[in-house]
């Protein structure tokens, strides 16, 4: 976070457009958590700009990855995921793809990558995918922005404690994860 902070404080009057490149960077390369710009912007811009910046970047970052994916990977077909609505969404076009994709959006464990890429290989419009990502990335965003102000204003200890939880966490999935592969 802090390579983003310096990044957007040290671009002056063009810092908006570079955190927008991040995002879009971000979001092509999709293994990356949106979480680290959007804590750079609200501590460069502030809660509610930043909030905004964070949104404009994300929807385009979507935009440009669905573009991208759609031309260059289309082809490969690849199988990444057996999730069903994924699946689902890559058969769908028009009305339903819409609900799909607004509904995945909405959900907080979907990584952004998979549902551009997922978009990218069905049949449904670019128009179609800007209008339910640029819906179901507010509420999304409107909490990842809410926590990650909330961890900012925390005190070290807290955010020890946090990052103690979330390694906890962590390694508790992997366990599992792997204890159900193993039978």
């Amino acid at each position: 976070m802090h390579f983003f902070s310096e990044a957007l404080a040290s671009s002056g009057h063009l810092s908006i457009l570079v955190s927008i490149v991040f995002n879009i960077l971000i979001s092509v390369l999709g293994v990356i958590p949106s979480a680290f710009i959007t804590a750079a912007n609200i501590t460069v811009f502030g809660f509610q700009e930043g909030l905004i910046v964070s949104y404009l970047g994300e929807i385009i970052g979507a935009a440009v990855s669905f573009w991208i994916y759609r031309k260059g990977i289309q082809s490969l077909q690849p199988k990444f995921t057996r999730n069903r609505w994924i699946m689902r969404l890559q058969k769908s076009q028009g009305f339903p793809a819409f609900w799909m994709i607004l509904l995945l959006r909405l959900l907080p464990f979907v990584p952004s990558g998979v549902i551009n890429l997922a978009a990218a290989l069905s049949k449904t419009s670019i128009l179609i995918f800007f209008v339910a990502t640029s819906i179901g990335k507010m509420p999304a965003l409107l909490i990842e922005a809410y926590s990650v102000n909330q961890v900012l204003k925390a005190s070290n200890e807290g955010k020890i404690f946090l990052v103690l939880l979330l390694l906890i966490m962590a390694v508790l999935y992997y366990v599992k994860r792997n204890k159900n592969t193993d039978l």
